[in-house]
Protein backbone atom coordinates (compact mmCIF):
# COMPACT_ATOMS: atom_id res chain seq x y z
CA UNK A 1 0.00 0.00 0.00
CA UNK A 2 1.33 3.25 -1.27
CA UNK A 3 3.04 5.42 2.16
CA UNK A 4 3.41 2.24 3.96
CA UNK A 5 6.53 1.01 5.33
CA UNK A 6 7.16 -1.42 3.44
CA UNK A 7 4.89 -0.26 0.45
CA UNK A 8 5.41 -3.73 -0.97
CA UNK A 9 5.29 -7.00 0.57
CA UNK A 10 5.54 -10.58 -1.19
CA UNK A 11 6.04 -13.66 0.72
CA UNK A 12 5.98 -16.77 -1.73
CA UNK A 13 7.27 -20.31 0.01
CA UNK A 14 6.39 -24.11 -2.19
CA UNK A 15 5.57 -27.24 -0.05
CA UNK A 16 9.00 -27.78 0.86
CA UNK A 17 9.19 -24.45 3.05
CA UNK A 18 11.51 -22.97 0.61
CA UNK A 19 10.54 -19.22 0.01
CA UNK A 20 11.59 -15.61 -0.67
CA UNK A 21 10.57 -12.30 0.99
CA UNK A 22 10.73 -8.90 -0.70
CA UNK A 23 9.68 -5.79 1.33
CA UNK A 24 10.43 -2.66 -0.10
CA UNK A 25 9.06 0.35 -1.44
CA UNK A 26 7.40 0.75 -5.24
CA UNK A 27 9.87 2.41 -6.48
CA UNK A 28 12.49 0.47 -5.44
CA UNK A 29 13.50 -2.93 -7.40
CA UNK A 30 12.87 -6.20 -6.48
CA UNK A 31 15.36 -7.75 -3.79
CA UNK A 32 13.62 -11.05 -2.27
CA UNK A 33 15.43 -12.79 0.41
CA UNK A 34 15.52 -16.34 0.50
CA UNK A 35 13.69 -17.97 3.40
CA UNK A 36 13.31 -21.41 5.11
CA UNK A 37 10.17 -21.82 6.82
CA UNK A 38 9.01 -24.74 9.66
CA UNK A 39 7.40 -27.54 8.76
CA UNK A 40 4.26 -27.10 10.60
CA UNK A 41 3.95 -23.32 9.21
CA UNK A 42 4.64 -24.69 5.50
CA UNK A 43 1.68 -27.54 6.40
CA UNK A 44 -0.40 -24.89 7.93
CA UNK A 45 -0.25 -22.46 5.01
CA UNK A 46 -0.55 -25.21 2.41
CA UNK A 47 -3.84 -26.73 4.57
CA UNK A 48 -5.26 -22.82 4.92
CA UNK A 49 -5.29 -22.34 0.76
CA UNK A 50 -6.27 -25.95 0.59
CA UNK A 51 -9.32 -24.81 2.72
CA UNK A 52 -9.64 -22.42 0.54
CA UNK A 53 -9.82 -24.44 -2.16
CA UNK A 54 -6.51 -23.00 -3.71
CA UNK A 55 -8.00 -19.76 -4.31
CA UNK A 56 -9.95 -21.86 -7.45
CA UNK A 57 -12.53 -19.31 -8.75
CA UNK A 58 -12.36 -17.50 -5.50
CA UNK A 59 -14.39 -14.20 -4.63
CA UNK A 60 -12.81 -12.93 -1.45
CA UNK A 61 -13.14 -8.86 -2.17
CA UNK A 62 -16.08 -8.05 0.86
CA UNK A 63 -19.42 -5.55 -0.54
CA UNK A 64 -18.43 -3.54 2.44
CA UNK A 65 -17.52 -0.11 1.90
CA UNK A 66 -13.91 0.05 3.70
CA UNK A 67 -10.74 2.04 3.45
CA UNK A 68 -7.94 1.05 1.55
CA UNK A 69 -6.32 -1.63 3.73
CA UNK A 70 -3.68 -2.19 1.02
CA UNK A 71 -4.36 -4.72 -1.90
CA UNK A 72 -3.51 -8.49 -1.00
CA UNK A 73 -3.15 -11.02 -3.50
CA UNK A 74 -2.76 -15.00 -3.22
CA UNK A 75 -1.81 -16.98 -5.62
CA UNK A 76 -1.53 -21.17 -6.28
CA UNK A 77 0.67 -22.55 -8.59
CA UNK A 78 0.71 -26.56 -9.23
CA UNK A 79 1.19 -28.16 -12.30
CA UNK A 80 1.41 -25.22 -14.36
CA UNK A 81 -1.97 -24.18 -13.19
CA UNK A 82 -1.89 -21.01 -11.82
CA UNK A 83 -4.99 -19.38 -9.09
CA UNK A 84 -5.21 -16.16 -8.11
CA UNK A 85 -7.22 -14.15 -5.95
CA UNK A 86 -7.06 -10.05 -5.17
CA UNK A 87 -8.43 -8.23 -2.09
CA UNK A 88 -8.61 -5.02 -0.19
CA UNK A 89 -10.72 -6.56 2.86
CA UNK A 90 -12.29 -9.79 3.38
CA UNK A 91 -14.60 -11.21 5.61
CA UNK A 92 -13.71 -14.56 5.02
CA UNK A 93 -12.54 -16.08 8.34
CA UNK A 94 -10.56 -18.26 6.46
CA UNK A 95 -8.81 -15.65 4.53
CA UNK A 96 -8.22 -13.54 7.09
CA UNK A 97 -6.51 -16.29 9.28
CA UNK A 98 -4.24 -16.62 6.10
CA UNK A 99 -3.62 -13.69 5.69
CA UNK A 100 -2.32 -13.30 9.38
CA UNK A 101 0.10 -15.85 9.27
CA UNK A 102 1.84 -14.52 6.26
CA UNK A 103 1.75 -10.98 7.93
CA UNK A 104 3.31 -12.94 10.98
CA UNK A 105 5.79 -14.23 8.49
CA UNK A 106 6.76 -10.87 7.28
CA UNK A 107 7.12 -9.36 10.12
CA UNK A 108 9.69 -11.62 11.70
CA UNK A 109 11.35 -11.19 8.04
CA UNK A 110 11.28 -7.04 8.29
CA UNK A 111 13.13 -7.81 12.15
CA UNK A 112 15.39 -9.85 10.30
CA UNK A 113 16.47 -6.78 7.85
CA UNK A 114 16.10 -4.47 10.93
CA UNK A 115 18.62 -6.16 12.74
CA UNK A 116 21.29 -6.92 9.48
CA UNK A 117 21.07 -3.10 9.32
CA UNK A 118 20.95 -1.91 12.80
CA UNK A 119 24.09 -4.39 13.69
CA UNK A 120 26.11 -2.64 10.74
CA UNK A 121 24.82 0.96 10.84
CA UNK A 122 23.15 1.95 13.89
CA UNK A 123 24.74 -0.19 16.78
CA UNK A 124 23.24 2.37 19.24
CA UNK A 125 19.72 1.41 17.48
CA UNK A 126 20.27 -1.97 18.72
CA UNK A 127 18.10 -1.92 21.88
CA UNK A 128 15.47 0.00 20.85
CA UNK A 129 14.64 -2.75 17.71
CA UNK A 130 15.31 -5.58 20.15
CA UNK A 131 12.59 -4.15 22.06
CA UNK A 132 10.30 -3.82 19.80
CA UNK A 133 10.89 -7.62 18.71
CA UNK A 134 10.08 -8.65 22.38
CA UNK A 135 6.38 -6.69 22.19
CA UNK A 136 5.76 -8.69 18.63
CA UNK A 137 6.47 -11.54 20.97
CA UNK A 138 4.82 -10.48 24.08
CA UNK A 139 1.32 -9.91 21.58
CA UNK A 140 2.36 -13.38 19.73
CA UNK A 141 2.27 -11.21 16.13
CA UNK A 142 5.42 -13.29 14.84
CA UNK A 143 4.97 -16.53 12.71
CA UNK A 144 8.32 -18.67 12.52
CA UNK A 145 10.77 -16.48 14.87
CA UNK A 146 13.19 -18.77 14.62
CA UNK A 147 14.48 -17.58 11.31
CA UNK A 148 15.61 -14.72 13.47
CA UNK A 149 17.88 -17.15 15.76
CA UNK A 150 21.18 -16.43 13.46
CA UNK A 151 21.54 -12.68 13.30
CA UNK A 152 19.98 -12.67 17.04
CA UNK A 153 23.05 -14.90 18.00
CA UNK A 154 25.65 -12.49 16.04
CA UNK A 155 24.49 -9.59 18.74
CA UNK A 156 24.65 -11.73 21.41
CA UNK A 157 27.92 -13.24 21.14
CA UNK A 158 29.51 -9.98 19.76
CA UNK A 159 31.13 -7.83 22.12
CA UNK A 160 30.91 -4.82 19.44
CA UNK A 161 27.67 -4.43 20.46
CA UNK A 162 26.07 -3.06 23.75
CA UNK A 163 25.52 -5.22 26.70
CA UNK A 164 21.70 -4.52 26.70
CA UNK A 165 21.22 -5.04 22.94
CA UNK A 166 23.25 -8.80 23.68
CA UNK A 167 21.39 -9.23 26.93
CA UNK A 168 17.74 -8.19 24.92
CA UNK A 169 19.28 -10.71 22.14
CA UNK A 170 20.08 -13.45 24.51
CA UNK A 171 16.52 -13.17 26.24
CA UNK A 172 14.75 -13.44 22.61
CA UNK A 173 16.89 -16.37 21.42
CA UNK A 174 15.43 -18.26 24.95
CA UNK A 175 12.11 -17.25 24.39
CA UNK A 176 11.97 -18.46 20.94
CA UNK A 177 13.62 -21.68 21.99
CA UNK A 178 11.44 -22.06 24.89
CA UNK A 179 8.38 -22.85 22.44
CA UNK A 180 7.38 -19.37 21.61
CA UNK A 181 3.57 -20.22 19.93
CA UNK A 182 2.18 -17.46 17.38
CA UNK A 183 -1.70 -16.21 17.90
CA UNK A 184 -1.75 -16.00 14.44
CA UNK A 185 -4.09 -18.81 13.53
CA UNK A 186 -2.88 -20.90 16.85
CA UNK A 187 0.44 -21.38 15.05
CA UNK A 188 3.83 -20.87 15.07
Amino acid sequence: MKGSLPEFTSVTVDQNGDGTYDGRQLNEPPKPRALKLSAETTETLFQMAGALDDFHSLKLESKKNVANLGMKTFIYRHDGQENKVQFNYTGNKRAQDLTAVFEGIADVEQHIGTLEYSSRYDVLGLPSVLTRIEIDLDNKELVDPELMVPILKKIAGDSQYLHIAQVRAKDIIRRIQDGYTSNKAGHR
